[in-house]
Protein backbone atom coordinates (compact mmCIF):
# COMPACT_ATOMS: atom_id res chain seq x y z
CA UNK A 1 0.00 0.00 0.00
CA UNK A 2 1.35 3.65 -0.77
CA UNK A 3 2.28 5.43 2.38
CA UNK A 4 1.50 8.76 1.43
CA UNK A 5 -2.20 7.77 0.52
CA UNK A 6 -2.52 6.56 4.34
CA UNK A 7 -4.09 10.16 5.31
CA UNK A 8 -6.51 9.83 2.56
CA UNK A 9 -8.20 6.83 4.34
CA UNK A 10 -10.03 7.96 7.69
CA UNK A 11 -10.23 6.11 10.91
CA UNK A 12 -13.07 3.03 10.64
CA UNK A 13 -15.99 4.24 13.03
CA UNK A 14 -18.70 1.85 14.51
CA UNK A 15 -22.08 1.20 13.34
CA UNK A 16 -23.99 3.76 15.07
CA UNK A 17 -22.44 6.91 13.97
CA UNK A 18 -21.60 5.67 10.73
CA UNK A 19 -22.88 4.27 7.45
CA UNK A 20 -26.72 4.10 6.66
CA UNK A 21 -28.27 6.11 4.56
CA UNK A 22 -26.65 8.95 5.79
CA UNK A 23 -23.31 8.13 4.07
CA UNK A 24 -25.26 6.53 1.48
CA UNK A 25 -26.95 10.20 0.37
CA UNK A 26 -23.26 11.44 0.05
CA UNK A 27 -22.12 9.07 -2.01
CA UNK A 28 -25.57 8.85 -4.39
CA UNK A 29 -25.08 12.66 -4.66
CA UNK A 30 -21.39 11.91 -5.86
CA UNK A 31 -22.75 9.48 -8.70
CA UNK A 32 -25.44 11.78 -9.55
CA UNK A 33 -22.57 14.60 -10.47
CA UNK A 34 -20.59 11.84 -12.19
CA UNK A 35 -23.30 10.71 -14.35
CA UNK A 36 -23.83 14.03 -15.26
CA UNK A 37 -20.34 14.39 -16.10
CA UNK A 38 -20.58 11.07 -18.49
CA UNK A 39 -23.35 11.80 -20.04
CA UNK A 40 -22.59 15.72 -21.12
CA UNK A 41 -20.09 13.89 -23.06
CA UNK A 42 -21.48 10.49 -24.09
CA UNK A 43 -24.92 11.46 -24.96
CA UNK A 44 -24.66 13.66 -27.82
CA UNK A 45 -21.06 12.47 -28.59
CA UNK A 46 -22.17 11.43 -32.20
CA UNK A 47 -23.24 14.62 -33.21
CA UNK A 48 -20.10 16.06 -32.46
CA UNK A 49 -18.18 13.53 -34.59
CA UNK A 50 -20.34 13.58 -37.78
CA UNK A 51 -20.36 17.48 -37.07
CA UNK A 52 -17.62 18.55 -36.08
CA UNK A 53 -15.14 16.02 -36.83
CA UNK A 54 -16.88 15.74 -39.95
CA UNK A 55 -16.68 11.46 -39.90
CA UNK A 56 -19.48 9.19 -41.79
CA UNK A 57 -22.51 8.27 -39.65
CA UNK A 58 -21.09 4.00 -39.46
CA UNK A 59 -18.01 5.19 -38.76
CA UNK A 60 -18.93 7.63 -35.76
CA UNK A 61 -21.40 5.01 -34.41
CA UNK A 62 -18.49 2.61 -34.38
CA UNK A 63 -16.23 5.14 -32.47
CA UNK A 64 -18.54 5.72 -30.04
CA UNK A 65 -19.40 2.00 -29.16
CA UNK A 66 -15.54 1.43 -28.85
CA UNK A 67 -15.07 4.30 -26.68
CA UNK A 68 -18.19 3.56 -24.59
CA UNK A 69 -17.04 -0.26 -24.34
CA UNK A 70 -13.32 0.75 -23.25
CA UNK A 71 -15.13 3.27 -20.69
CA UNK A 72 -17.31 0.05 -19.34
CA UNK A 73 -14.55 -3.01 -19.90
CA UNK A 74 -11.50 -0.72 -18.01
CA UNK A 75 -13.95 -0.84 -14.18
CA UNK A 76 -12.37 -4.54 -14.66
CA UNK A 77 -8.47 -3.43 -13.99
CA UNK A 78 -10.13 0.03 -11.68
CA UNK A 79 -11.69 -2.67 -9.44
CA UNK A 80 -8.88 -4.95 -9.43
CA UNK A 81 -6.39 -1.85 -8.49
CA UNK A 82 -9.28 -0.86 -5.53
CA UNK A 83 -9.57 -4.46 -4.15
CA UNK A 84 -6.15 -5.23 -4.31
CA UNK A 85 -4.41 -2.34 -3.61
CA UNK A 86 -5.60 1.50 -3.49
CA UNK A 87 -9.16 0.34 -1.75
CA UNK A 88 -12.40 1.82 -3.02
CA UNK A 89 -11.98 5.53 -1.06
CA UNK A 90 -8.19 6.48 -2.60
CA UNK A 91 -9.99 5.34 -5.99
CA UNK A 92 -12.80 6.87 -5.96
CA UNK A 93 -10.84 10.17 -5.23
CA UNK A 94 -7.79 9.15 -7.20
CA UNK A 95 -9.90 8.83 -10.42
CA UNK A 96 -12.17 11.86 -9.61
CA UNK A 97 -8.92 13.80 -9.98
CA UNK A 98 -7.82 12.14 -13.41
CA UNK A 99 -11.34 12.56 -14.31
CA UNK A 100 -11.43 16.39 -14.20
CA UNK A 101 -7.64 16.36 -16.48
CA UNK A 102 -10.11 14.64 -18.95
CA UNK A 103 -12.68 16.67 -19.00
CA UNK A 104 -10.56 19.45 -19.14
CA UNK A 105 -8.68 18.41 -21.90
CA UNK A 106 -11.95 17.79 -23.78
CA UNK A 107 -13.53 21.06 -23.32
CA UNK A 108 -9.88 22.56 -24.44
CA UNK A 109 -10.06 20.34 -27.69
CA UNK A 110 -12.81 21.27 -28.90
CA UNK A 111 -12.46 24.84 -28.83
CA UNK A 112 -9.58 24.22 -31.54
CA UNK A 113 -10.97 26.13 -34.75
CA UNK A 114 -10.14 25.06 -38.23
CA UNK A 115 -9.35 27.35 -41.59
CA UNK A 116 -12.58 28.05 -42.84
CA UNK A 117 -11.83 26.90 -46.49
CA UNK A 118 -12.18 23.46 -44.47
CA UNK A 119 -15.51 23.65 -43.59
CA UNK A 120 -18.47 21.80 -45.94
CA UNK A 121 -22.42 21.12 -45.00
CA UNK A 122 -22.89 17.57 -43.78
CA UNK A 123 -25.72 15.39 -44.59
CA UNK A 124 -28.03 16.92 -41.89
CA UNK A 125 -27.08 20.46 -43.43
CA UNK A 126 -24.54 21.61 -40.42
CA UNK A 127 -21.15 23.37 -41.17
CA UNK A 128 -18.48 20.94 -40.24
CA UNK A 129 -14.85 22.08 -40.34
CA UNK A 130 -12.90 18.85 -40.12
CA UNK A 131 -10.22 19.10 -37.64
CA UNK A 132 -6.38 18.26 -38.21
CA UNK A 133 -5.08 15.06 -37.56
CA UNK A 134 -3.10 16.30 -34.68
CA UNK A 135 -6.36 18.30 -32.89
CA UNK A 136 -8.30 15.06 -33.59
CA UNK A 137 -5.64 12.91 -31.76
CA UNK A 138 -6.01 14.80 -28.90
CA UNK A 139 -9.35 14.68 -28.50
CA UNK A 140 -9.35 11.38 -28.85
CA UNK A 141 -6.50 11.20 -26.06
CA UNK A 142 -8.73 12.88 -23.95
CA UNK A 143 -12.09 11.28 -24.77
CA UNK A 144 -10.24 7.87 -23.60
CA UNK A 145 -8.38 9.46 -20.58
CA UNK A 146 -12.11 9.87 -19.36
CA UNK A 147 -12.61 6.51 -19.80
CA UNK A 148 -9.60 5.50 -17.96
CA UNK A 149 -10.96 7.59 -15.05
CA UNK A 150 -14.07 6.23 -14.77
CA UNK A 151 -12.41 2.51 -14.48
CA UNK A 152 -11.82 3.48 -10.49
CA UNK A 153 -14.73 5.88 -10.22
CA UNK A 154 -17.82 3.57 -11.09
CA UNK A 155 -17.76 0.58 -9.46
CA UNK A 156 -15.91 1.63 -6.52
CA UNK A 157 -18.83 4.84 -5.52
CA UNK A 158 -21.38 1.78 -5.95
CA UNK A 159 -19.58 -0.61 -4.39
CA UNK A 160 -19.03 1.95 -1.22
CA UNK A 161 -22.49 2.87 -1.48
CA UNK A 162 -23.49 -0.77 -0.95
CA UNK A 163 -20.74 -1.17 1.61
CA UNK A 164 -23.03 1.64 4.15
CA UNK A 165 -25.33 -1.18 4.68
CA UNK A 166 -24.25 -4.51 6.30
CA UNK A 167 -25.54 -7.54 4.61
CA UNK A 168 -25.95 -9.69 7.62
CA UNK A 169 -28.75 -7.61 9.05
CA UNK A 170 -31.79 -7.86 8.03
CA UNK A 171 -32.96 -4.44 8.19
CA UNK A 172 -29.67 -2.86 6.79
CA UNK A 173 -29.98 -5.96 3.73
CA UNK A 174 -33.54 -4.67 2.35
CA UNK A 175 -32.07 -1.35 2.93
CA UNK A 176 -29.42 -2.28 0.37
CA UNK A 177 -32.09 -3.53 -1.98
CA UNK A 178 -33.72 -0.30 -2.38
CA UNK A 179 -30.67 1.42 -2.17
CA UNK A 180 -29.64 0.12 -5.97
CA UNK A 181 -33.03 0.95 -6.70
CA UNK A 182 -33.32 4.78 -5.79
CA UNK A 183 -29.20 4.66 -6.70
CA UNK A 184 -30.51 4.08 -10.33
CA UNK A 185 -33.25 6.61 -9.53
CA UNK A 186 -31.18 9.14 -9.05
CA UNK A 187 -28.08 8.77 -12.03
CA UNK A 188 -31.42 8.63 -14.59
CA UNK A 189 -32.60 11.91 -12.87
CA UNK A 190 -29.19 13.56 -13.53
CA UNK A 191 -28.74 11.65 -17.10
CA UNK A 192 -32.50 13.00 -18.06
CA UNK A 193 -31.47 16.48 -17.04
CA UNK A 194 -27.92 16.77 -18.31
CA UNK A 195 -29.36 15.06 -21.63
CA UNK A 196 -31.82 17.96 -22.40
CA UNK A 197 -29.53 20.45 -20.84
CA UNK A 198 -25.74 19.61 -22.76
CA UNK A 199 -27.49 18.96 -25.94
CA UNK A 200 -29.32 22.01 -26.52
CA UNK A 201 -25.99 23.85 -24.81
CA UNK A 202 -23.96 21.57 -27.29
CA UNK A 203 -26.15 22.20 -30.67
CA UNK A 204 -27.03 25.54 -30.30
CA UNK A 205 -24.27 27.34 -27.88
CA UNK A 206 -21.00 26.29 -27.70
CA UNK A 207 -19.21 22.72 -27.72
CA UNK A 208 -16.57 24.22 -25.67
CA UNK A 209 -19.16 25.53 -22.92
CA UNK A 210 -20.96 21.49 -23.46
CA UNK A 211 -17.64 19.80 -22.41
CA UNK A 212 -16.77 22.42 -20.13
CA UNK A 213 -19.42 22.23 -17.42
CA UNK A 214 -19.32 18.54 -17.08
CA UNK A 215 -15.58 19.34 -15.78
CA UNK A 216 -16.97 22.07 -13.32
CA UNK A 217 -19.38 19.50 -12.34
CA UNK A 218 -17.32 17.03 -11.73
CA UNK A 219 -15.06 19.23 -9.54
CA UNK A 220 -18.07 19.46 -7.08
CA UNK A 221 -18.50 15.74 -7.25
CA UNK A 222 -14.97 15.59 -5.32
CA UNK A 223 -15.72 18.32 -2.58
CA UNK A 224 -18.98 16.73 -1.99
CA UNK A 225 -17.32 13.34 -1.58
CA UNK A 226 -14.60 14.50 0.11
CA UNK A 227 -17.23 16.26 2.56
CA UNK A 228 -18.48 13.27 3.32
CA UNK A 229 -15.51 11.31 4.86
CA UNK A 230 -16.37 11.16 8.70
CA UNK A 231 -19.69 9.62 8.31
CA UNK A 232 -18.54 6.50 5.93
CA UNK A 233 -18.26 2.65 7.15
CA UNK A 234 -15.29 0.77 6.26
CA UNK A 235 -15.36 -3.22 6.42
CA UNK A 236 -12.58 -5.35 6.63
CA UNK A 237 -12.91 -6.93 2.99
CA UNK A 238 -13.93 -3.60 1.49
CA UNK A 239 -10.16 -3.32 -0.25
CA UNK A 240 -7.96 -0.99 2.16
CA UNK A 241 -5.32 -2.57 0.91
CA UNK A 242 -5.61 -6.06 1.88
CA UNK A 243 -7.32 -7.60 -1.05
CA UNK A 244 -3.99 -8.63 -2.37
CA UNK A 245 -4.09 -12.03 -1.63
CA UNK A 246 -7.57 -12.57 -2.75
CA UNK A 247 -6.46 -12.71 -6.08
CA UNK A 248 -3.65 -14.89 -5.58
CA UNK A 249 -6.50 -17.26 -4.00
CA UNK A 250 -8.08 -18.20 -7.19
CA UNK A 251 -4.69 -19.25 -8.23
CA UNK A 252 -4.46 -20.99 -4.99
CA UNK A 253 -7.30 -22.79 -5.65
CA UNK A 254 -6.59 -24.37 -8.78
CA UNK A 255 -3.61 -25.50 -6.87
CA UNK A 256 -5.03 -27.10 -3.78
CA UNK A 257 -8.04 -28.70 -6.05
CA UNK A 258 -4.65 -30.80 -7.40
CA UNK A 259 -2.69 -31.08 -4.35
CA UNK A 260 -2.98 -34.29 -2.45
CA UNK A 261 -4.75 -34.00 0.53
CA UNK A 262 -2.35 -33.46 3.89
CA UNK A 263 -2.30 -36.31 6.11
CA UNK A 264 -3.66 -36.64 9.63
CA UNK A 265 -2.73 -33.93 12.54
CA UNK A 266 -4.31 -30.29 13.42
CA UNK A 267 -2.49 -29.16 10.63
CA UNK A 268 -3.75 -30.96 8.19
CA UNK A 269 -7.40 -30.87 8.79
CA UNK A 270 -6.25 -26.98 8.71
CA UNK A 271 -4.99 -27.23 5.17
CA UNK A 272 -8.16 -29.50 4.29
CA UNK A 273 -10.54 -26.84 5.64
CA UNK A 274 -8.94 -23.68 3.92
CA UNK A 275 -8.30 -25.51 0.58
CA UNK A 276 -12.13 -26.46 0.78
CA UNK A 277 -12.72 -23.04 0.97
CA UNK A 278 -10.58 -21.92 -1.63
CA UNK A 279 -12.15 -24.20 -4.22
CA UNK A 280 -15.38 -23.26 -2.87
CA UNK A 281 -14.77 -19.90 -3.64
CA UNK A 282 -13.56 -20.38 -7.42
CA UNK A 283 -16.96 -22.40 -8.28
CA UNK A 284 -18.84 -19.17 -6.78
CA UNK A 285 -17.07 -17.10 -8.98
CA UNK A 286 -17.34 -20.02 -12.03
CA UNK A 287 -21.22 -19.87 -11.65
CA UNK A 288 -21.40 -16.43 -12.77
CA UNK A 289 -19.75 -16.53 -15.85
CA UNK A 290 -22.74 -18.16 -17.98
CA UNK A 291 -24.83 -15.16 -16.32
CA UNK A 292 -22.41 -12.84 -17.78
CA UNK A 293 -21.68 -14.76 -20.93
CA UNK A 294 -25.98 -14.07 -21.62
CA UNK A 295 -26.41 -11.05 -20.72
CA UNK A 296 -23.85 -9.36 -23.75
CA UNK A 297 -26.63 -9.04 -25.89
CA UNK A 298 -28.45 -6.82 -23.49
CA UNK A 299 -24.84 -4.29 -23.72
CA UNK A 300 -25.77 -4.33 -27.95
CA UNK A 301 -29.13 -3.02 -27.25
CA UNK A 302 -27.83 -0.59 -24.26
CA UNK A 303 -25.41 0.96 -27.18
CA UNK A 304 -28.20 1.88 -29.77
CA UNK A 305 -29.85 5.17 -27.64
CA UNK A 306 -27.01 7.36 -27.94
CA UNK A 307 -26.05 6.55 -31.61
CA UNK A 308 -28.11 4.95 -34.25
CA UNK A 309 -31.58 6.21 -32.24
CA UNK A 310 -30.47 9.98 -31.93
CA UNK A 311 -29.54 9.73 -35.92
CA UNK A 312 -32.96 7.87 -36.45
CA UNK A 313 -34.11 11.28 -34.40
CA UNK A 314 -32.12 13.52 -36.19
CA UNK A 315 -34.47 12.88 -39.41
CA UNK A 316 -37.85 13.39 -38.12
CA UNK A 317 -39.93 16.95 -37.11
CA UNK A 318 -38.95 17.62 -34.05
CA UNK A 319 -41.00 21.13 -33.14
CA UNK A 320 -42.43 21.52 -30.88
CA UNK A 321 -45.73 24.56 -30.38
CA UNK A 322 -46.34 27.17 -32.23
CA UNK A 323 -42.81 28.73 -31.27
CA UNK A 324 -41.59 26.58 -33.46
CA UNK A 325 -39.06 25.18 -31.13
CA UNK A 326 -37.14 22.10 -32.22
CA UNK A 327 -35.53 19.37 -29.89
CA UNK A 328 -32.41 18.41 -30.18
CA UNK A 329 -32.03 14.76 -31.39
CA UNK A 330 -30.02 13.48 -28.47
CA UNK A 331 -32.31 15.14 -25.85
CA UNK A 332 -34.74 12.99 -26.55
CA UNK A 333 -33.05 10.37 -24.39
CA UNK A 334 -34.65 12.16 -21.82
CA UNK A 335 -37.82 10.07 -22.17
CA UNK A 336 -35.69 6.45 -21.49
CA UNK A 337 -34.75 8.97 -18.48
CA UNK A 338 -38.16 9.90 -17.46
CA UNK A 339 -39.41 6.38 -17.97
CA UNK A 340 -36.55 5.15 -15.74
CA UNK A 341 -37.61 7.52 -13.16
CA UNK A 342 -40.94 6.64 -13.07
CA UNK A 343 -40.28 2.77 -13.36
CA UNK A 344 -38.12 2.57 -10.30
CA UNK A 345 -40.76 4.29 -7.85
CA UNK A 346 -43.43 1.96 -9.05
CA UNK A 347 -40.88 -0.49 -8.99
CA UNK A 348 -39.58 0.38 -5.14
CA UNK A 349 -43.05 1.33 -3.93
CA UNK A 350 -45.71 -1.05 -5.48
CA UNK A 351 -44.31 -4.01 -7.57
CA UNK A 352 -41.87 -4.99 -4.57
CA UNK A 353 -44.44 -4.61 -1.87
CA UNK A 354 -47.34 -6.39 -4.19
CA UNK A 355 -44.72 -9.30 -5.37
CA UNK A 356 -43.13 -10.00 -1.83
CA UNK A 357 -46.87 -10.69 -1.02
CA UNK A 358 -47.09 -13.23 -3.55
CA UNK A 359 -43.92 -14.72 -3.42
CA UNK A 360 -42.69 -14.34 0.68
CA UNK A 361 -39.56 -13.06 -1.11
CA UNK A 362 -37.86 -9.87 0.78
CA UNK A 363 -37.28 -8.25 -2.85
CA UNK A 364 -40.07 -9.85 -4.30
CA UNK A 365 -38.65 -11.10 -7.33
CA UNK A 366 -35.06 -12.63 -7.40
CA UNK A 367 -32.43 -10.94 -9.14
CA UNK A 368 -32.13 -13.11 -12.05
CA UNK A 369 -36.13 -12.99 -12.67
CA UNK A 370 -35.61 -9.45 -12.41
CA UNK A 371 -32.92 -9.30 -15.06
CA UNK A 372 -35.01 -11.67 -17.52
CA UNK A 373 -37.69 -9.66 -17.58
CA UNK A 374 -35.47 -6.08 -18.39
CA UNK A 375 -34.15 -8.73 -21.43
CA UNK A 376 -37.79 -9.60 -22.67
CA UNK A 377 -38.84 -5.37 -22.14
CA UNK A 378 -35.50 -4.69 -24.50
CA UNK A 379 -36.57 -6.90 -27.15
CA UNK A 380 -40.20 -5.81 -27.23
CA UNK A 381 -38.16 -2.03 -27.60
CA UNK A 382 -35.88 -3.40 -30.45
CA UNK A 383 -39.37 -4.58 -32.71
CA UNK A 384 -41.07 -1.23 -32.26
CA UNK A 385 -38.14 0.96 -33.20
CA UNK A 386 -38.15 -1.01 -36.12
CA UNK A 387 -41.86 -0.93 -36.92
CA UNK A 388 -41.04 3.16 -36.33
CA UNK A 389 -38.67 3.25 -38.56
CA UNK A 390 -40.51 1.31 -41.06
CA UNK A 391 -43.45 3.89 -41.02
CA UNK A 392 -40.47 6.89 -41.34
CA UNK A 393 -38.98 5.43 -44.47
CA UNK A 394 -42.69 4.86 -45.90
CA UNK A 395 -43.46 8.35 -44.83
CA UNK A 396 -39.92 10.00 -46.75
CA UNK A 397 -40.70 7.88 -50.00
CA UNK A 398 -44.34 9.32 -50.20
CA UNK A 399 -43.09 12.95 -49.17
CA UNK A 400 -40.73 12.68 -52.10
CA UNK A 401 -37.29 13.07 -49.61
CA UNK A 402 -35.61 9.88 -50.06
CA UNK A 403 -32.80 11.34 -51.96
CA UNK A 404 -32.49 14.82 -49.26
CA UNK A 405 -30.11 13.77 -46.73
CA UNK A 406 -30.73 16.63 -44.83
CA UNK A 407 -34.48 17.01 -45.37
CA UNK A 408 -37.23 16.50 -42.66
CA UNK A 409 -39.13 13.59 -42.58
CA UNK A 410 -43.05 14.84 -41.95
CA UNK A 411 -43.71 12.36 -39.01
CA UNK A 412 -43.25 13.77 -35.41
CA UNK A 413 -41.36 12.77 -33.04
CA UNK A 414 -43.88 11.47 -30.50
CA UNK A 415 -43.75 7.97 -32.72
CA UNK A 416 -40.13 7.50 -31.78
CA UNK A 417 -41.04 7.54 -27.87
CA UNK A 418 -42.31 4.46 -27.32
CA UNK A 419 -38.82 2.40 -28.02
CA UNK A 420 -37.25 4.94 -25.44
CA UNK A 421 -39.80 4.01 -23.20
CA UNK A 422 -39.70 0.38 -23.46
CA UNK A 423 -36.03 0.54 -23.29
CA UNK A 424 -35.86 2.71 -19.96
CA UNK A 425 -38.50 0.32 -18.20
CA UNK A 426 -35.69 -2.51 -19.70
CA UNK A 427 -33.30 -0.66 -17.84
CA UNK A 428 -34.90 -0.87 -14.53
CA UNK A 429 -35.08 -4.37 -14.69
CA UNK A 430 -31.71 -5.60 -16.20
CA UNK A 431 -29.74 -2.82 -15.49
CA UNK A 432 -30.44 -2.80 -11.63
CA UNK A 433 -30.71 -6.14 -11.57
CA UNK A 434 -27.25 -7.15 -12.90
CA UNK A 435 -25.83 -4.28 -10.36
CA UNK A 436 -27.33 -6.17 -7.15
CA UNK A 437 -26.41 -9.55 -8.47
CA UNK A 438 -22.82 -9.30 -9.62
CA UNK A 439 -22.36 -7.27 -6.62
CA UNK A 440 -24.27 -9.84 -3.87
CA UNK A 441 -22.68 -12.85 -5.67
CA UNK A 442 -18.90 -11.81 -5.64
CA UNK A 443 -16.42 -12.72 -2.31
CA UNK A 444 -16.60 -10.04 -0.42
CA UNK A 445 -13.14 -8.28 -0.78
CA UNK A 446 -14.26 -8.69 -4.36
CA UNK A 447 -17.08 -6.06 -4.52
CA UNK A 448 -15.59 -3.72 -6.83
CA UNK A 449 -14.94 -6.77 -9.22
CA UNK A 450 -18.07 -7.66 -9.54
CA UNK A 451 -19.98 -4.20 -10.03
CA UNK A 452 -17.22 -3.97 -12.74
CA UNK A 453 -18.35 -7.27 -14.27
CA UNK A 454 -22.03 -5.75 -14.52
CA UNK A 455 -20.09 -2.74 -16.44
CA UNK A 456 -18.01 -5.12 -18.77
CA UNK A 457 -21.58 -6.40 -20.05
CA UNK A 458 -22.17 -2.71 -21.32
CA UNK A 459 -18.64 -2.97 -22.00
CA UNK A 460 -18.39 -6.51 -24.26
CA UNK A 461 -21.85 -5.38 -25.62
CA UNK A 462 -20.52 -1.93 -27.21
CA UNK A 463 -17.40 -3.56 -28.83
CA UNK A 464 -20.57 -6.35 -30.64
CA UNK A 465 -22.29 -3.50 -31.88
CA UNK A 466 -19.18 -1.39 -32.87
CA UNK A 467 -18.43 -4.83 -34.92
CA UNK A 468 -21.67 -5.35 -36.12
CA UNK A 469 -22.19 -1.84 -37.48
CA UNK A 470 -18.52 -1.93 -39.01
CA UNK A 471 -19.36 -5.48 -40.94
CA UNK A 472 -22.91 -4.49 -41.85
CA UNK A 473 -21.75 -1.57 -43.13
CA UNK A 474 -19.42 -3.22 -45.20
CA UNK A 475 -21.04 -5.92 -46.48
CA UNK A 476 -24.23 -3.80 -47.17
CA UNK A 477 -21.72 -1.77 -49.93
CA UNK A 478 -19.63 -4.47 -51.42
CA UNK A 479 -20.38 -4.34 -55.29
CA UNK A 480 -21.48 -1.15 -54.98
CA UNK A 481 -24.93 -1.52 -52.39
CA UNK A 482 -26.25 0.78 -50.27
CA UNK A 483 -25.42 0.43 -46.74
CA UNK A 484 -28.15 -0.27 -44.13
CA UNK A 485 -26.58 2.62 -41.64
CA UNK A 486 -26.06 5.02 -44.42
CA UNK A 487 -25.37 8.63 -44.16
CA UNK A 488 -28.79 9.35 -45.83
CA UNK A 489 -30.66 7.17 -43.61
CA UNK A 490 -33.55 7.62 -46.10
CA UNK A 491 -31.70 5.25 -48.17
CA UNK A 492 -30.51 2.98 -45.29
CA UNK A 493 -32.46 0.09 -43.83
CA UNK A 494 -31.80 0.82 -39.86
CA UNK A 495 -35.16 -1.31 -39.65
CA UNK A 496 -33.34 -4.82 -40.93
CA UNK A 497 -30.52 -3.82 -38.10
CA UNK A 498 -32.89 -3.59 -35.04
CA UNK A 499 -34.37 -6.54 -36.06
CA UNK A 500 -31.29 -8.58 -36.05
CA UNK A 501 -30.21 -7.26 -32.92
CA UNK A 502 -33.61 -8.52 -31.43
CA UNK A 503 -33.46 -11.53 -33.33
CA UNK A 504 -30.15 -12.41 -31.58
CA UNK A 505 -31.09 -10.85 -28.08
CA UNK A 506 -34.30 -13.26 -28.36
CA UNK A 507 -31.96 -16.17 -28.60
CA UNK A 508 -29.84 -14.94 -25.78
CA UNK A 509 -32.41 -14.56 -23.53
CA UNK A 510 -33.03 -18.45 -24.04
CA UNK A 511 -29.67 -19.58 -23.14
CA UNK A 512 -29.92 -17.22 -20.16
CA UNK A 513 -33.30 -18.74 -19.19
CA UNK A 514 -31.49 -22.41 -19.18
CA UNK A 515 -28.72 -20.94 -17.22
CA UNK A 516 -30.48 -18.87 -14.24
CA UNK A 517 -32.94 -21.94 -13.50
CA UNK A 518 -30.09 -24.16 -11.71
CA UNK A 519 -28.35 -21.07 -10.46
CA UNK A 520 -27.88 -21.21 -6.40
CA UNK A 521 -27.31 -18.01 -4.88
CA UNK A 522 -24.88 -17.87 -1.98
CA UNK A 523 -25.45 -16.65 1.59
CA UNK A 524 -25.33 -13.47 2.68
CA UNK A 525 -22.58 -12.74 5.86
CA UNK A 526 -20.98 -9.57 6.83
CA UNK A 527 -17.97 -8.20 8.46
CA UNK A 528 -18.00 -4.26 9.78
CA UNK A 529 -15.96 -2.57 11.49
Amino acid sequence: MAPDLEPLLPRAGHRPVTGGWRSALFIIWVEVAERFAYYGISANLISYLTGPLGESTAAAAAAVNAWSGAASMLPLLGAAVADSWLGRYRTIVASSVLYITGLGMLALSSMFSSPSEQCKLTADGRQACPRSSLQTAFFYVSLYLVAIAQSGHKPCVQAFGADQFDAADPAESLARGSFFNWWYFGICGSATVTIALMSYVQDNVSWGIGFGVPCVVMVLALAVFLVGTKTYRFYDDSGDGKGASVFSRVVEAFRASRKRPPEGGEHGHGDRVENAALVEEVRGLARLFPIWATCLLYGVVFAQPPTLFTKQAATMDRRVGSSGFQIPPAALQCFMGISMITCVALYDRVLVPVARRLSGLPLGITMLQRIGTGMVLAVAALVVAALVEMRRLSTAMDAGVVDQADAVVPMSLWWIMPQYVLLGAADVFTMVGMQEFFYDQMPGALKSLGLALYLSVLGVGSFISSFLISVIDGVTRWGGGTSWIADNLNRGHLDYFYLLIAALTALELLAFLYFSASYVYKRKTGSVH
